[in-house]
């Protein structure tokens, strides 16, 4: 086994890990899931049916990461934040089958600690959800969102400092250019 799964946690058949990933206490992964390499996952963490999570991925305690759900390589997702994954919920009397809602959260994005993302919803490459955040529309790639629901509230680089007008990071010297879909980086 090239993987770490601490002995209270619980790992069903048909589930990949990557190399190098490390399970802590009382986690469950269910099958069909498919974990890459040099992952993290914290305290009490449920990976469902089917998820695909990518590599490098950093999942802090009591997150539950839904069917439905997608983390492309580089997400980090802060303590106790929420996927959800069906539109609309019921114990009793639900409206049929039950279908799961996509949601994908791209590569190097960042959703801070007790943030909730509504299902459908696309949080864009290298973004940050802002913590206690709702994100109930899509998020451009490199935005910052704080509040509920969560609004544009400026931009960050790659390196996770927030940009001025400039779109030049202060820290790293990286510069982006306004997009439809949010920055891009600038190639000079």
């Amino acid at each position: 086994m090239s993987y770490f799964v601490h002995e209270s946690s619980y790992i069903d058949e048909d589930v990949q890990i990557g190399d190098g990933t490390k399970i802590w206490h009382f986690c469950h992964i269910q099958s069909g899931a498919n974990i890459g390499k040099g992952c993290s996952f914290g305290q009490n963490v449920n990976v469902a049916n089917n998820v695909r999570i990518g590599d490098y991925v950093r999942i802090q305690n009591n997150v539950s990461v839904y069917e439905g759900v997608e983390l492309e390589d580089y997400v980090f997702c802060g303590p106790s934040c929420v996927f959800t994954n069906d539109l609309t919920p019921r114990s009793r009397d639900p409206n049929g089958q039950i279908e799961r809602v996509k949601t994908l959260v791209r590569e190097g994005a960042s959703i801070g600690a007790n943030a909730t993302i509504v299902c459908g919803r696309t949080i864009g490459s290298y973004a940050l959800i802002g913590a206690g955040s709702v994100v109930t529309h899509d998020v451009p790639d490199y935005a910052l969102v704080v509040g509920v629901p969560a609004r544009l509230h400026g931009w960050v680089c790659r390196c996770g400092e927030k940009l001025d007008d400039s779109l030049e990071c202060k820290n790293c010297k990286l510069s982006y250019t306004k997009t439809d879909n949010g920055l891009i980086l600038k190639v000079n």
